[in-house]
C-alpha cells in the first residue's frame, strides 16, 4: 500500500470515531502501519476529527520510532501502538477508544462476557480484560499482549479499548463491535443474569464468522461516508476509502 492511501485510510477511520459514537473530543485515535515502508501513520494529539486531514497524519518509522514526517506532535499513544505493531504478526491497524460502555467494564476489572453470538463472532470468546498498568513507556503494550486472546480487542482496567487488525478498517470494525456488544450485555444485565454460550458453540460460530461470512476479497464492501453537509456535492460515487486486508 502507498502512504498516500494509508494516509486516507487512517484520516477517515479516525473521523469515523466520533460518528459510530466510540469518541468524545479528541479521546481516541487510529493508526495505519505499512511493513514494506516500516512506517505507520497516527493521528495527531488534541486535533479535532473534523478537521484532520490525509496530509496532518504524523508518519513514524516503527523500527525505531523516529518521527519522520508532520509537523504536529503525535498521539501520545503512540509507544502503545508501536508496540503492538512489533508484537503482534499480521496487524496493520490499530485503534485506541474510551468508548462509554466497554470503558464501564475496564472500569469494573471485568471482561465482556461470552453470552451474543456477536461476541462469537467477531471475538470467538470473552474479550478480555488487563489490570491496571499506568500508561508510561511500553506498559500498556505489555499489557496487552500478555492478556489477549484470538480476540482483535482487549479493554484496559481504569482506562479504555484497544482494538486492531489486518487494516484501519478491520480495527475500527472490532472497536465498534467491541461497544455495541458491551452496550447490550449491559442492557441484558438490567432484566437478569446473561447466559453464556458453550465454547464448542463459540467455536462453530467464530469458525463460520470468519470463513463464509461477506463477499470475500472479490466484492469489497462499501465504505461507511461521512457527508459535510457545507461541501458535500451529492455524489456518492466516489466514497473515501477503506483500508484492504493484508
Amino acid at each position: 500500500m502507498t502512504l498516500t492511501r494509508l494516509r486516507e485510510d487512517v484520516c477517515h477511520a479516525n473521523r469515523m470515531l466520533p460518528v459510530l459514537g466510540l469518541v468524545a473530543i479528541h479521546s481516541g485515535n487510529v493508526s495505519g502501519y505499512e511493513p514494506a515502508l516500516d512506517r505507520l501513520v497516527i493521528k495527531p494529539s488534541g486535533v479535532d476529527y473534523d478537521r484532520l486531514t490525509p496530509e496532518m497524519l504524523v508518519e513514524v518509522e516503527v523500527s525505531t520510532g523516529r518521527i519522520v514526517s508532520g509537523e504536529l506532535r503525535p498521539s501520545v499513544d503512540l509507544p502503545h501502538h508501536l508496540h503492538l505493531y512489533r508484537q503482534i504478526p499480521g496487524i496493520r491497524g490499530v485503534v485506541h477508544t474510551h468508548s462509554n460502555y466497554a470503558t464501564a467494564f475496564a472500569a469494573l476489572h471485568e471482561p465482556i462476557p461470552l453470552c451474543l453470538t456477536a461476541i462469537a463472532d467477531e471475538f470467538g470468546g470473552e474479550i478480555p480484560c488487563t489490570p491496571y498498568v499506568d500508561n508510561s513507556g511500553d506498559a500498556i503494550g505489555r499489557a496487552v499482549l500478555q492478556h489477549r486472546t484470538q480476540a482483535p480487542a482487549i479493554l484496559l482496567a481504569n482506562h479504555g479499548v484497544f482494538a486492531w487488525g489486518p487494516s484501519p478498517r478491520e480495527a475500527l470494525k472490532a472497536a465498534a463491535m467491541t461497544e455495541d456488544v458491551a452496550k447490550t450485555v449491559h442492557l441484558a444485565r438490567q432484566i437478569g443474569q446473561p447466559k453464556m454460550l458453550p465454547m464448542d458453540e463459540a467455536a462453530k460460530w467464530y469458525g463460520r464468522y470468519h470463513t463464509t461470512y461477506g463477499q470475500g476479497m472479490a466484492a469489497q464492501p462499501q465504505p461507511l461516508r461521512i457527508v459535510d453537509s457545507a461541501a458535500d456535492t451529492g455524489d456518492d460515487s466516489a466514497p473515501l476509502p477503506w483500508g484492504e486486508a493484508a
